[in-house]
């Protein structure tokens, strides 16, 4: 094989890649995140002041690191309770930045939860308006040239090409001391964005944000008369067209050391080790894929880290004071 055919050769095979996760991007626009089950309110905004604190969340993806151009996602999550007219809530918001070959994509959202008390048992039920940002780096599309290429495609920008729309998620949520469950839309009015060089430009080029269900479960299992845990979860994620599902179970000891494994149907296998500590947690994850691509790469890295601002009662401590000197 000549110098010539080997790089056509990777060339198209970087293309089809690319195209491959376009088309998946575009089948479900959330990550994949093998966190699913610490950072909840990424994919369902109900789960947004389940904790009596201000809780921050920080997602970091970084999938098929051997690829140019592979997906890379980062988001934040901040949320906590809060009362309103006698009325318990859940406030929060999430920012979301991800590259997918040439695409890149913006997401930004505020989200609320009404929340309703059963004893010690809560139901939550939440949206998250928001604005869903998209840019496609036509100036780096390389076409091969030759006898059996055209090198030019209409369907595909040779400019950047940009475009915004409203995008609003919805969920249902349910936490007891030992579980909970929840079932959330995202995507619900599924955008149409128009990409376009500007706001003036009258061509442009349509990308269809499709509207996504995740069914999300989990639970603590205290081992008796031991200092372990076990925090078995699941995901079940579809677009109607295309479905996907995730299971981890990670035990944790003394509160404080956590490690688990996971698996995503037909893509990796995934090993958790992570650290509570005071009112944070650090975890990291390793995908190994079992689908053909492990050819082609060792795996995707994600870190997470949490921490909670704990919130006192102003009511209880209106009148005392702290001194600074002795915090």
């Amino acid at each position: 094989m000549t110098r010539k055919l080997l790089d056509i050769k990777r060339l198209l095979i970087a293309v089809t890649m690319c195209v491959a996760v376009a088309l998946g991007a575009m089948a479900q626009a959330d990550a994949a995140m093998s966190h699913f089950w610490v950072g909840q309110s990424y994919y369902n905004p109900a789960a947004a002041g389940n904790i009596n604190a201000i809780h921050l969340n920080l997602g970091s993806r970084m999938q098929w690191v051997d690829f140019k151009h592979a997906p890379m996602t980062f988001y934040i999550t901040a949320d906590m309770p809060y009362k309103l007219l006698e009325q318990r809530l859940g406030v929060g918001v999430k920012a979301e930045f991800e590259r997918i070959g040439l695409y890149t994509n913006t997401r930004i959202g505020a989200q609320l939860a009404w929340k309703r008390r059963f004893g010690n048992k809560t139901l939550s039920v939440g949206i998250q308006p928001g604005v869903f940002s998209q840019t496609f780096r036509g100036k780096e599309v390389i076409m091969p040239e030759g006898e059996e290429s055209q090198g030019n495609d209409e369907a595909i920008p040779k400019n950047d090409v940009s475009g915004t729309a409203f995008d609003a998620n919805v969920g249902i949520y349910f936490s007891a001391p030992k579980y909970w469950v929840g079932f959330s839309v995202t995507h619900v009015n599924s955008p149409n964005i128009e990409l376009k060089v500007s706001r003036e430009s009258i061509d442009y080029y349509e990308f269809n944000v499709s509207r996504s269900y995740y069914f999300m479960g989990g639970g603590n299992i205290p081992i008796n008369n031991t200092l372990f845990e076990i925090q078995p979860s699941a995901m079940f994620a579809t677009d109607t067209k295309a479905w996907t599902a995730q299971v981890a179970t990670v035990m944790r000891y003394n509160r404080m050391l956590n490690i688990g494994a996971g698996y995503r149907w037909k893509d990796a296998v995934t090993a958790f080790i992570g650290v509570n500590l005071k009112d944070a947690f650090i975890g990291y994850a390793y995908d190994y894929p079992v689908s053909p691509i492990s050819k082609a790469t060792f795996g995707s890295h994600e870190v997470f880290v949490t921490y909670n601002v704990k919130l006192e009662n102003r009511e209880k401590n209106k009148n005392k004071q702290k001194c600074v000197r002795i915090m």
